[in-house]
């Protein structure tokens, strides 16, 4: 009776083992399965993969031209802030793209005998941006730009008594610059940075006096160029209702 019992309990042990193999092994396997079976599915970022999602789309430039850089200033407007000027036609510096890049400049001296003469000199810059998937939006661009110009201006060399300060009621921003240079005379400068939308404006606008001529009005030569500057910004605008003939598409290669 003993022995039949230790028998018993051993064949019991045996039949035993595959149950517990059997359980075990499939508790190891849980969260393994595929997606039909009960298992989970690796995310896409346990995966590895990029993400897909597009880039978000860049605003379309205010302005797609520029206006001739020589005729941003009325006939009458530059005989009045350069007197005597050489040529009222001005001198438009080599582009190889006007419709992204262009200037013009004036200069006049003005004799008056025994009282002297004086002298100005005017010059108007335009640069346009467009927008650029690797470089930014056209507006942003312009922006970045407009801060370097004024800091430029701030930091011309010889400059003294340098004073900038915000300038209202022109284009988007604007910030004039005022400073007093040695030469062979006391020139008193005045730069006008201009944004308007996509297109940033330098205006510079300075004069001297020679044999005992009175020295220019600093005061005097900011209004004029401020003045200035709002006519140029319009001109901007103007040059940029115009539709393009048919046909014809304006250029649009991006500034670096």
């Amino acid at each position: 009776m003993h022995r039949s019992a230790s028998r018993l309990t051993r064949v019991l042990a045996c039949a035993a083992v595959p149950v517990i193999l059997t359980v075990a092994g499939c508790s190891s396997d849980s969260g393994k399965g595929s997606a039909s079976e009960g298992g989970t599915k690796p995310s896409a970022a346990a995966s590895g993969k990029p993400s897909t999602k597009p880039p978000a789309a860049l605003e379309k430039a205010a302005f797609a031209t520029l206006p001739d850089p020589c005729k941003v200033l009325q006939t009458k407007t530059v005989e009045t802030l350069v007197p005597e000027v050489k040529d009222k036609n001005g001198t438009a510096a080599k582009s190889n793209d006007l419709s992204s890049r262009a200037s013009c400049s004036w200069n006049g001296l003005d004799e008056d005998g025994l009282k002297g003469s004086q002298y100005r000199w005017l010059s108007v810059s335009l640069v346009r941006y467009d927008s650029h998937s690797s470089l930014g939006s056209a507006n942003k661009r312009a922006e970045e730009q407009y801060t370097k110009q004024v800091e430029t201006a701030k930091a011309t060399e010889g400059a003294q008594n340098v004073k900038a300060e915000p300038s209202g009621g022109i284009g988007d921003q604007a910030t004039s610059v005022v400073h007093t240079m040695k030469k062979d005379a006391d020139f008193f400068n005045t730069t006008l940075v201009v944004r308007t939308h996509n297109v940033v404006v330098t205006l510079d606008y300075n004069g001297a006096a020679y044999e005992g001529a009175g020295a220019p009005d600093p005061a005097k030569l900011l209004q004029d160029a401020i003045a200035a500057a709002k006519e140029t910004v319009a001109s901007v605008d103007t040059a940029n209702q115009q539709q393009p003939a048919q046909g014809q598409q304006p250029s649009q290669q991006p500034q670096q």
